[in-house]
């Protein structure tokens, strides 16, 4: 789940007036954004009213099921043509994959984030997002228990305890988690098996820049092993 939050209000005026819009059309998210409680109706209905207090006509919005769904997020807004058109900008309480997707279905009309795309997260519980996973490419999960060092340790470590970790306590964190190679240690060993010494340094070329995954098949972009059933 990728998790937002709002942006700062000041940048998303600027936006709008940078481009001379009196006429705001809102797009939000069913998905991340409605669970992360920024791009949901609620959200996207206060934004509305914050922006009519502000001058802005806002001529339309809408919820989509996915915004970062191209194909889906151009059809809500054929759907929405009427208010769509009349519209000098639009205004998307989406990740920035959904804002890129309105983008691409409107991209005569000039297209603005209204939240900030902070990382991507488990759900712990509602309300509460953690996050775990940085994307790499090149996960270790198989060799450290299903817990991401990288990821989960704040100083971004790929093998550790760091020289200042203190009676099983991460020195950042303090007593509020311990210290993840600590866990990865712990959990395999409830498992019956053996930490890894150390982990051989991450392949950075193996995480392909613009990355794209084609589900049906295809060519593997530079970088990508060969396994699996996609491109990537």
């Amino acid at each position: 789940m990728i998790i937002t939050k709002p942006r700062d209000w000041a940048r998303i005026h600027d936006n709008l007036e940078s481009v001379g819009a009196r006429k705001v059309f809102i797009v939000g998210c069913g998905e991340c954004a409605t669970q992360s409680e920024t791009g949901g109706e609620p959200q996207v209905l206060a934004m509305k009213s914050r922006l009519e207090a502000a001058g802005y006509e806002v001529v339309g919005w809408t919820v989509g099921e996915i915004a970062c769904h191209d194909n889906a997020t151009k059809r809500e807004l054929r759907r929405q043509a009427g208010s769509a058109d009349d519209a000098d900008a639009f205004l998307v309480l989406a990740c920035g994959a959904g804002t890129q997707s309105v983008a691409e279905a409107r991209p005569a009309t000039p297209t603005f984030p209204g939240l900030e795309s902070a990382f991507l997260g488990n759900v712990v519980r509602h309300g509460v997002f953690e996050e775990r996973c940085s994307m790499c490419g090149e996960c270790v999960l198989d060799r450290t228990g299903g817990v991401c060092p990288v990821t989960t340790c704040p100083k971004g470590l790929l093998n550790g305890p760091c020289g200042a970790m203190w009676e099983g306590r991460c020195d950042v964190l303090g007593d509020e988690r311990p210290c993840v190679f600590v866990r990865i240690h712990e959990r395999l060993a409830a498992q019956g098996r053996t930490a890894p010494a150390t982990l051989p340094p991450k392949d950075h070329g193996r995480k392909a820049k613009a990355a794209r995954l084609d589900a049906r098949g295809g060519a593997r972009a530079k970088g990508t092993d060969s396994g699996g059933g996609g491109a990537l």
